[in-house]
């Protein structure tokens, strides 16, 4: 055999070999009377693990392009080029080749063991079921009647609720917009992927907080934007050094998530809102601002939002309902300059035709009712009582082992562990006992950072949740 694997590639061994045995079949150079070799042959071959050659050949199999029999050997599946003369797609290489790229894989893997097994959930950023308001949820829908129409909407959302969204955060963020500014969106992550994929190009510069939720999101390479980084610290963002990030790669958008950000829990310091209002009118650089928390606030002081001090529209503001009511009404929005939000709303159109009707009926009787501002008192009330209680435990379990700044709203806490310890393994351990958490290397670029997020268990379940994280930490 010619061919010899690239050691130096990033592409597995395995899959290489996978790939040049498919395309051998394809054009003759495996003809189909004839076994294919051994795997113990091949390894020799080649001069790489058996372990390696078995799993090409297991990725073959599961393609339907081979038949491995005890006895005969390992031969070309007949359904290929026998008399239906029917192919098998390799859908393993078509799902490598799209070009929407996948989440990292221990985010896959924290998800599908959320849902699977029983966990203390310590990493979804969801509101458990109890904190959602279904009673007033239940009264819309069992006591209004619905009278719009069950067509297609007009296509930047439903016009009484950007009516409705248009009072809310004028009343709620000190934010002047108008409806026709609005564009309703299946949650904060359509509209940021209508940002990126609408008003970005290949190769464009943007910044992003470090560590952020943005930080490792697939969106941005996926549309080949190139990443440049601000770290946070106790007090967010320092604009000086996104002066030098534009000098350096001229940056053409930025990404922030101000009030109590995700996943250090920080809010940005509000002279710090002109500074970046200042460099972005001075070079034209817009600010995408990713606003989920601004209303769980566990102080009195009222938080301030970037749009709402934006006077020249350079702002594109995202926020949504599914961290203050409900994820699964899949209610978001996004304000900016009427002909950007036209564009969005046009892209939006060829994803989906407009959002479901039902959804925003009942997302605009809550928000415009009493019965939403009595929610989010009591939201706030059961969130700081988590908090409180998360804090507690973290100082009673792990002591001097870990430093953290307590979060005064939003939903994350964001730990430094001081131990040496491998990622994965502290990962595995605490999976093995029941609780889950975010890894700090999906979030941001340092080290030994862990995210927590105290919304979705109730005080008892976060208490047991930590003992088990401290024991998995222990046990390294």
């Amino acid at each position: 055999m010619d061919w010899k694997p690239d050691r130096t590639a990033k592409k597995a061994i395995y899959k290489q070999l996978a790939e040049y045995i498919e395309n051998g079949i394809a054009d003759g150079t495996f003809p189909p009377d004839k076994p294919l070799p051994s795997e113990r042959t091949l390894a020799k071959e080649l001069t790489i693990n058996r372990s390696t050659v078995i799993a090409a050949y297991d990725e073959l199999e599961s393609n339907g392009l081979i038949h491995r029999n005890r006895g005969s050997g390992t031969t070309i599946s007949k359904d290929i080029w026998g008399i239906t003369k029917k192919r098998i797609p390799s859908w393993n290489r078509y799902i490598e080749a799209g070009s929407f790229l996948p989440n990292l894989p221990v985010m896959q893997r924290i998800r599908k063991e959320a849902v699977e097994h029983k966990m203390i959930n310590l990493a979804s950023g969801e509101l458990s079921e109890d904190l959602f308001p279904i009673k007033y949820l239940r009264e819309i829908t069992s006591t209004r009647s619905f009278f719009g129409s069950l067509g297609y909407d007009h296509p930047l959302g439903n016009e009484v609720l950007r009516n409705t969204i248009t009072k809310h955060v004028k009343q709620c963020r000190r934010i002047e917009t108008n409806p026709s500014s609005i564009l309703i969106t299946s949650g904060a992550q359509q509209a940021l992927h209508l940002v990126v994929q609408c008003l970005l190009k290949p190769g464009d510069a943007v910044a992003l907080e470090d560590p952020s939720y943005s930080y490792n999101l697939p969106i941005f390479k996926s549309a080949g934007i190139k990443t440049h980084f601000l770290q946070v610290d106790k007090d967010g963002v320092n604009p000086d050094d996104l002066l030098l990030l534009h000098k350096k790669h001229r940056i053409r958008m930025i990404f922030l998530n101000p009030a109590f950000q995700n996943p250090t829990g920080t809010l940005l310091q509000k002279e710090k809102y002109k500074a970046i209002l200042d460099i972005s009118s001075e070079h034209g650089i817009p600010v995408v601002e990713d606003d989920p928390y601004s209303l769980i606030s566990f102080t009195d002081e009222e938080v301030s939002t970037l749009k709402s001090m934006d006077v020249h529209g350079n702002v594109l503001y995202i926020s949504s309902l599914s961290k203050i009511v409900a994820s699964g009404l899949r209610i978001g929005w996004i304000i900016g300059p009427a002909p950007v939000i036209e564009r969005l709303a046009d892209a939006k159109q060829q994803i989906d035709f407009g959002h479901a009707i039902l959804n925003q009926w009942i997302a605009n009787d809550f928000l415009e009712s009493e019965n939403f501002h009595s929610h989010i008192k009591r939201l706030v009330k059961e969130l700081e009582s988590r908090r409180n209680q998360i804090v507690t435990s973290l100082k009673f379990y792990l002591k001097d082992q870990v430093e953290f700044s307590i979060p005064q709203g939003g939903i994350h806490i964001w730990c430094r562990v001081k131990k040496d310890y491998n990622e994965m393994q502290l990962l595995e351990e605490s999976m093995k006992r029941g609780v889950i958490f975010v890894p700090g290397s999906t979030m941001g670029s340092k080290k030994g950072f862990v995210r927590f997020t105290f919304a979705r268990e109730d005080e008892p379940s976060i208490h047991e949740g930590i003992k088990r994280f401290a024991e998995a930490l222990n046990s390294l």
